[in-house]
């Protein structure tokens, strides 16, 4: 880590309502595929084919959790059940076309709208933004 290791309890609570909102703000009006279905979703396209135990474990839900997100999933047609080629008693998930299109289509959905409330600032707003994007990134890269 870089720089001092002090707190600064108001700007985390500050910070953690506006990200909180904003994301709140654009799952909402998204209206999309639900969170922990959009989660799996990238989950399955970053890592998979993966199986059932991995997802759940990826997603930090339970098995029966992620066993009725993948019915979901899998009745929407946006997934694709694979025998596993090492265990023969396993299947792995992965991404069907339509799921690759409705993972792209909520992407580009998203982006649009957290594009319009950055349509809203002044451009000394958007330009701090910018600048503290780094600092952002930094916070969510794994320990």
């Amino acid at each position: 880590m870089t720089g001092e290791m002090s707190a600064d309890p108001e700007l985390a609570a500050r910070l953690r309502v506006a990200v909180g909102r904003l994301h709140r703000r654009i799952r909402l009006d998204s209206n999309d595929v639900p969170p922990l279905q959009l989660s799996t979703l990238v989950s399955i396209q970053d890592h998979g084919p993966l199986r059932l135990g991995e997802l759940a474990a990826r997603e930090a839900v339970s098995a029966p959790t992620m066993t009725r997100v993948l019915a979901a999933l899998d009745e929407r047609g946006l997934i694709l059940r694979k025998p596993d080629p090492v265990d023969a008693r396993s299947t792995r998930v992965e991404l069907s076309p339509a799921g690759v299109r409705a993972l792209a289509e909520a992407r580009a959905r998203r982006t649009a709208l957290l594009d319009a409330r950055l349509a809203r600032l002044t451009a000394e707003q958007r330009a701090a933004l910018e600048a503290a994007l780094p600092a952002l990134e930094a916070m969510v890269v794994e320990d």
